[in-house]
């Protein structure tokens, strides 16, 4: 049972990589402290260890199959995609210190604060350069990199939460900035999955037997996962949907208000 759902999930999880940037973390993160609830404290930790892994695999095959053209607003980001990797691997090392519950508590913490701005603070429901503006969205400052990086890879989430209303507030329509918070939540997730599978020591549940993880990354979940991910973001990707600019920004909000009530509700 806990493979289908895992598999359902991974679904969802490919439909949110398109359509919202949500390289796994949002989704992922709930769904893996349910299914490893045997470790106890210890499954908020393996849950954002195995959501970095499955984020680095969907945005990485979203971001090679996503049209150059939109990629090229990207182009002379080096700074800023270097600067995510270096706070990437840093926010994946503080996991291993800091105490279970605080990653969680700071998981829905974040969370509920970002879906609190994009509900209250103007620009992301309508951004600056759309309805007809002839100003041009504006590139990501380089030195948000480190800090988005570390507070991603920390709490498990991925750049998108941070990235899509940057991207909105800068004037990209919600179809543009998921598609360019893929290449930037892959250029964070690979160093901290890197932490994630060779530096920590896997726990065990209360009677010592090991749940066949490599360090803190649950890999039959991660498996599972991505076996119901890349065919949906293939699929995708060839035939996108086409959904209002404001309905897209409203359903992320949505989302946001989902994983809140999830991860409420599955607190240690």
């Amino acid at each position: 049972m806990d493979l289908l759902v895992l598999l359902g999930v991974g679904l969802l999880t490919g439909t949110t990589t398109v359509l919202f940037g949500f390289g796994g973390g949002f989704v992922t993160v709930p769904v893996v402290v349910w299914a490893d609830s045997a470790l106890g404290g210890e499954a908020t930790r393996v849950a954002v260890a195995t959501s970095v892994v499955v984020m680095v695999v969907n945005a990485g095959f979203a971001t090679a199959v996503t049209p150059r053209r939109t990629l090229a607003a990207l182009r002379g980001g080096g700074p800023l995609l270097l600067l995510l990797a270096v706070g990437g691997a840093a926010g994946a090392f503080a996991t291993r210190l800091a105490p279970p519950a605080l990653t969680h508590w700071a998981f829905v913490a974040y969370t509920a604060v970002t879906l609190a701005d994009v509900l209250l603070r103007p620009g992301f429901l309508r951004p600056r350069g759309q309805a007809g503006s002839s100003v041009p969205p504006r590139p990501l400052p380089a030195l948000v990199g480190a800090p988005v990086g570390a507070l991603a890879a920390f709490l498990g989430v991925g750049g998108s939460v941070m990235t899509v209303p940057a991207m909105r507030r800068a004037g990209h329509p919600m179809r543009v900035a998921a598609a360019l918070a893929n290449p930037l939540t892959l250029a964070l997730s690979l160093p901290a999955a890197t932490v994630h599978l060779a530096t920590a020591t896997a726990p065990t549940v209360a009677d010592g037997t090991p749940l066949g993880l490599v360090g803190l990354v649950d890999l039959r979940a991660a498996t599972a996962l991505l076996l119901g991910a890349l065919p949906v973001i293939a699929l995708l990707r060839r035939h996108p949907p086409h959904i209002p600019d404001r309905v897209h920004a409203w359903a992320y909000a949505g989302l946001l208000g989902v994983v809140v009530a999830a991860m409420v509700f599955s607190g240690p």
